[in-house]
């Protein structure tokens, strides 16, 4: 896995570089711990995109941390700052579960996020891990999202249920749930239309979708995946937020972190969410989406670079 991690470290360079840097050169800078120092890493932890909410909690339970193991050197307290980073962040054992049953995966999010091209690169990665695979182009409100999920599933080489443009997404997905219990799939991918701010409309379509699911093949489990771009930083979160409000979310995947300082959206998504980070995206290839390990994360982030010990 070692391939896999270093990967992951390359792709959090910008992120570790606004963080890690500020985090080192704030322990160089204070030999002891008092209200400067909080401060200090409070400003550095909300400039790479933790947000106030959750940069408040990390930083209360570094104090009662400090406080009950009477910590008094600003070095001895590094290890715990990763700790409790850490600790905003957890993915449950069960949350792959879909992985490994029959499932219908819904793909949600605004357009320009990386939607499709999740989509491909999931179909990919769990056709060569011997599953039998599906696509349905249920976004049909733009043409180029069509062709594009068509070049993806040929070269994954799985099966494509597709309607023209405009064409109403519920039937596709009905006509995509038909063939994938005749054709006995495993996973079924759905990516649909990402338009937010007609927000009735697309609370109508998603909730079609979902009684369409629910009533042709109540024996899968449904998997909501929404798609947010990591380079927007706290709008991500935001538009998780509206999201939400729309369709029962049970997983997110953060896309572009490569190109993005702001990879500290990961943990404030998951904290301020209640709902898992469960694959983050670090580049083009199709092993860059990755399964999102928090202790990974923040381990490649910590020990990526220079450290300042």
């Amino acid at each position: 896995m070692a391939g896999l991690f270093q990967r992951l470290k390359n792709g959090l360079t910008k992120t570790r570089d606004n963080l890690v840097k500020g985090i080192d050169s704030l322990f160089q800078g204070f030999s002891e711990i008092d209200d400067d120092f909080y401060e200090e890493l409070e400003e550095i932890l909300i400039m790479a995109d933790l947000g106030m909410n959750v940069t408040t909690d990390i930083i209360d339970n570094l104090k009662k941390k400090v406080k009950d193991e009477k910590i008094k050197e600003a070095a001895a307290c590094k290890q715990l700052l990763i700790d409790t980073i850490k600790n905003q962040m957890q993915v449950n054992e069960d949350a792959y579960q879909f992985e490994n049953q029959k499932s219908v995966i819904l793909m949600i999010g605004v357009n320009g996020v990386g939607k499709t091209t999740t989509v491909g690169k999931l179909a990919g990665q769990y056709k060569n891990s011997g599953k039998k695979v599906m696509v349905a182009a249920a976004d049909t409100f733009r043409a180029a999202a069509i062709e594009q999920l068509t070049e993806w599933a040929n070269r994954a080489n799985v099966d494509i249920i597709a309607g023209q443009e405009n064409s109403d997404p519920a039937a596709v997905v009905y006509d995509a749930v038909n063939a994938a219990k005749a054709r006995n799939v495993d996973i079924l991918l759905c990516d649909t239309a990402g338009r937010l701010h007609n927000k009735k409309n697309l609370m109508e379509e998603l909730r079609k979708i979902r009684r369409i699911i629910d009533k042709e093949y109540p024996e899968a489990l449904v998997e909501t995946l929404i798609v947010l771009d990591g380079t927007t930083g706290q709008n991500a979160l935001v538009q998780a937020k509206q999201f939400n409000e729309v369709a029962d979310i049970s997983g997110i995947v953060l896309t572009k972190l490569d190109g993005t300082a702001k990879g500290g959206i990961a943990i404030a998504i998951q904290a301020e969410m209640d709902v898992p980070v469960k694959y983050i995206g670090i580049g083009e290839k199709i092993d860059d989406l990755q399964k999102f390990d928090p202790d990974e994360f923040v381990n490649a982030l910590f020990e990526g670079g220079p450290q300042g010990e």
